[in-house]
């Protein structure tokens, strides 16, 4: 498969399994999954055909791994960035001492004063590398990283998760945790 179709495929797969799954006669159940079969013949429903094959090497190769299948292969979801009510059910865990969070420049000022907001989505997402944040903050313009003191928020009681593609999720993070 070309590198377009992938793109096209991941992001179609990203619009119906995090943020309009109704919009593909789709219900999330509990862990964000969704059958396969079922959502193999939505999109074929809704002009948007894709291969089991194809399928199976979106998911494989994505390289943020955005989505996973179940152990069986029957199920697949997205692992993290809802927009939509899920539970994704996801334990708590111990964050590494430090987080990062990449964002354009244009959204420094607002960041300061505010702190990281989870805005539409269920929590903010929080990288253990600074390579990945820069990625993800060049997306919307220059980027800019900000460094989040994990431990010091976990010690006053905030609580972080970790999606199976290794996103650190947390609902907030205040402006004093921040550098």
């Amino acid at each position: 498969m070309d590198k377009s179709r992938n793109t096209s495929i991941s992001k179609f797969l990203s619009k119906y399994l995090r943020h309009e799954p109704e919009q593909l006669g789709l219900s999330l159940g509990i862990g964000g999954w969704v059958q396969v079969d079922d959502l193999l013949v939505a999109s074929a429903k809704h002009n948007f055909v894709i291969s089991r094959e194809e399928l199976d090497e979106v998911v494989a190769t994505n390289a943020k791994q955005r989505f996973s299948f179940d152990l069986t292969k029957t199920l697949i979801r997205a692992n993290q960035g809802h927009s939509v009510e899920v539970d994704l059910q996801l334990e708590p865990r111990q964050p590494p001492d430090l987080l990062y969070h990449g964002t354009a420049e244009k959204n420094v000022e607002s960041i300061r004063n505010l702190g990281l907001q989870k805005m539409s989505r269920h929590h903010v997402h929080l990288s253990s590398d600074l390579a990945t944040a820069k990625t993800v903050g060049q997306r919307h313009g220059k980027p800019v990283v900000f460094e989040v003191n994990a431990a010091a928020m976990f010690k006053d009681g905030y609580i972080f998760y970790c999606s199976a593609n290794q996103v650190w999720l947390v609902a907030r993070v205040p402006p004093k945790y921040l550098q």
